[in-house]
């Protein structure tokens, strides 16, 4: 009798456990990262298979994806997008990007200085 009680007390434990686990998995991300990994992943992993023209294209359509569902961009991607727009020579609507990323994430202010800096010697 008592080893059946401490089998359903054992049980209630992991039952009340899993319960309390569960929620935490279906927690919403903090940010949209869209096609960002799979186009970085490919950019590196074979330079020219995917065209600039191509990634902004996926990326502008996850943006609008992003905004729709009110959800913002992960560190990174607006500086990729930037550059992606620097190598199609659209110098505007890049450093367009790196002031976003820079307002956005302060960390990268640094960084972003830089290649703004470097966009106006172009």
């Amino acid at each position: 009798m008592e080893t059946d009680q401490i089998i359903l007390r054992r049980e209630t434990v992991w039952l009340a456990f899993l319960i309390l686990l569960l929620p935490g998995c279906a927690t919403p991300t903090l940010y949209s990262y869209g096609h960002y990994e799979e186009l970085i992943y490919a950019a590196y992993a074979a330079p020219g298979k995917i065209s600039p023209e191509l990634q902004v294209e996926k990326m502008e359509q996850d943006y609008q994806k992003a905004r729709a569902a009110n959800q913002r961009m992960c560190p990174g991607w607006h500086a990729q997008l930037g550059f992606l727009y620097f190598q199609l020579g659209k110098l505007d609507q890049a450093q367009q990007e790196f002031q976003t990323e820079k307002a956005e994430f302060p960390e990268s202010v640094v960084f972003m200085d830089r290649l703004m800096a470097n966009l106006k010697k172009q």
